[in-house]
């Protein structure tokens, strides 16, 4: 008799185990969902809601993609229309190179665009809706780039089109660039596409 039981030990071990095992089936590996960048403000930016001015977006870092945030842009009221296109533009890189907001910071957000940069209007032979940056657009970060070309080609910088045609501070010659899925979603290894385009 005790033999028997000795040797049914091992058995009923092995049962109470088995259920322990089923009973941690469900999984249990979340993955990293706790320390994801929820890439959403916690609350308006109230200090953009305040200002006037023409309602914009522009396109900042936040994990590894670009996301759209509300902005605004001030232009004069009766400016022309090749004018305004600059104005919108100049007033869109400011906002790319400003300090995220508190709220944003805490949200993760942050913008790889620098200050100081500078846009102005077409040359002669380029073509009318051309924008030309202080800085040679091949010069600057992948990230600021894409940032530079999804948020001008959201706007009313460009022709609506998904692009906008870019150029540096020399002759060089203007290049069309998209802003893209691809782009927006992996802006540190996806460059915007870019083509030749013909002078206006």
């Amino acid at each position: 008799m005790n033999v028997r039981r000795l040797l049914a030990l091992p058995v009923l071990a092995v049962l109470l185990t088995g259920c322990g095992i089923r009973s941690t089936e469900v999984p249990t590996d979340f993955g990293a969902a706790p320390s994801q960048v929820m890439c959403s403000p916690a609350e308006p930016d109230v200090s953009a809601q305040a200002s006037r001015g023409l309602p914009v977006r522009v396109f900042l870092l936040c994990g590894s993609s670009l996301v759209a945030v509300d902005r605004t842009v001030r232009v004069p009221d009766g400016t022309a229309d090749s004018q305004r296109r600059v104005l919108v533009a100049q007033g869109l890189l400011d906002q790319l190179a400003a300090t995220p907001s508190a709220a944003e910071k805490e949200a993760g957000y942050t913008t790889d665009v620098r200050g100081g940069m500078n846009v102005s209007g077409p040359r002669s032979g380029d073509p009318d809706d051309t924008l030309r940056l202080s800085t040679r657009p091949d010069d600057l970060t992948s990230y600021a780039l894409a940032q530079v070309v999804c948020t001008f080609s959201d706007s009313a910088a460009a022709e609506g089109d998904g692009s906008v045609i870019l150029g540096g501070p020399a002759k060089t010659p203007p290049r069309r660039y998209e802003c893209t899925d691809e782009v927006r979603s992996r802006p540190g290894s996806e460059q915007p596409p870019s083509s030749r385009v013909t002078g206006g």
